[in-house]
C-alpha cells in the first residue's frame, strides 16, 4: 500500500544547461583517528597490506573521478587537477583533497568523496591493528569531514 505525498517531487538533476563554465576549486578535509603505534608503523611503512598514504592517494583519485556514480544527482564534470596530500600526527592522519575543474557546477563533492575514500582505505589498511580483543574499533573513528575552501573565477 502506497501513500502518495501531496505535490510529490521526484528526486533527478538540476539542470545547468545554461551556466557558463567557470573555472572552480574545492579543498575538503577529515581526518581518521588511530592508535600512536598504528600511525608509527604507517610513518614507518610497517603495515601488512603495503604503503598505506599511496593507496589512499590513489583511492582518492579514483573516487573523485567517480563521484557521479557514488552520488546519483552529482553531475559528471571534467576535472583539471586533483591534489591529495596527508598530514601524520600524534594519534591521527589528516587528509587533504583539492580538486579544479572548467565546468558549469562545483567540484565540492568530488572532493569531499575524495577525502572520505582516503580514510576508509587507511582503515581498511590498519584494521588489524586497531582492534580490541572483542575484534571492534573503540577508539578508531572517521571524523571532521569537510569543505574547507571553495572558489569560482568567471573567465
Amino acid at each position: 500500500m502506497s501513500q502518495e505525498r501531496p505535490e510529490e517531487k521526484l528526486a533527478g538533476m538540476v539542470d545547468i544547461t545554461d551556466k557558463p563554465p567557470v573555472f572552480r576549486t574545492a579543498t575538503a578535509t577529515g581526518c581518521i583517528r588511530l592508535k600512536r603505534s598504528t600511525v608509527e608503523a604507517i610513518s614507518s611503512g610497517n603495515i601488512k597490506k603495503g604503503d598505506v598514504l599511496t593507496v589512499a592517494r590513489m583511492a582518492a583519485i579514483l573516487a573523485a573521478k567517480d563521484t557521479p556514480r557514488l552520488i546519483p544527482l552529482c553531475h559528471p564534470i571534467p576535472l583539471t587537477g586533483l591534489d591529495v596530500n596527508f598530514e601524520l600526527e600524534e594519534d591521527l592522519v589528516r587528509a587533504t583533497v583539492r580538486v579544479t575543474s572548467v565546468g558549469k557546477t562545483g567540484v565540492e563533492m568530488e572532493a569531499l568523496t575524495g577525502v572520505s575514500a582516503a580514510l576508509l582505505n587507511i582503515w581498511d589498511m590498519v584494521k588489524y591493528l586497531e582492534k580490541d580483543e572483542t575484534g571492534n574499533y573503540p577508539n578508531t573513528k572517521i571524523e571532521m569531514i569537510r569543505v574547507s575552501e571553495k572558489r569560482k573565477a568567471c573567465y
